[in-house]
């Protein structure tokens, strides 16, 4: 999914906002004419709402995954929900750096996904995000910035699609900084 360089990024996490750890909900794949990859392996691909897809592609950003499933999002999550093959995260090795961000409290995947943004707007999407994650983004990352943490019960939700289109709608009409 190619954009323009101005065309916001979201970043989406699997585990937590699209496969939720609450629940036994069980759904069909996304009839897409491209099979996934074979889900035994793994029965919670089952908590995988369809509906992800095309509500996230309607979204007026790019996609990118920023998952530890890395290139198997894209074999074995895109598929079942309907999605292209997108952009992949690719994380750094852990460094010295990653060891002091962690005692205080900064997420792994903080960094990264700034170095990754180079200066482009993004949401972030998971469900690990906090506070510290959020003021490090603010103090350094010059443009816009939503990083929203998911229910990881429930996974992504009405009230979460509302507060990622209205983040978008306001970025699009408004000049750059803000981080929520």
């Amino acid at each position: 999914m190619t954009g323009s360089a101005e065309r916001p990024l979201l970043f989406l996490d699997v585990d937590g906002p699209l496969i939720p750890f609450g629940g036994p909900q069980q759904y069909p794949t996304c009839d897409t004419g491209t099979e996934p990859r074979e889900t035994s392996s793994n029965p919670l691909l089952g908590r995988i709402n369809p509906e992800h897809g095309p509500r996230l592609t309607a979204l007026r950003c790019d996609l990118v995954w920023a998952t530890t499933w890395m290139d198997d999002a894209n074999e074995t999550i895109a598929p079942r929900i309907g999605l292209p093959q997108l952009p992949v995260v690719i994380w750094p090795e852990p460094t010295d750096t990653d060891e002091q961000d962690e005692r205080n409290g900064l997420h792994w995947k903080t960094r990264a996904l700034v170095d990754w943004a180079a200066g482009r707007p993004f949401a972030w999407v998971d469900d690990e995000i906090t506070n510290t994650d959020r003021a490090w983004v603010s103090a350094h990352h010059a443009r816009h910035a939503l990083l929203h943490r998911v229910d990881p019960r429930q996974g992504l939700t009405d009230a979460d699609y509302a507060a990622l289109m209205d983040w978008l709608h306001r970025i699009h009409d408004t000049p750059p900084r803000d981080v929520a």
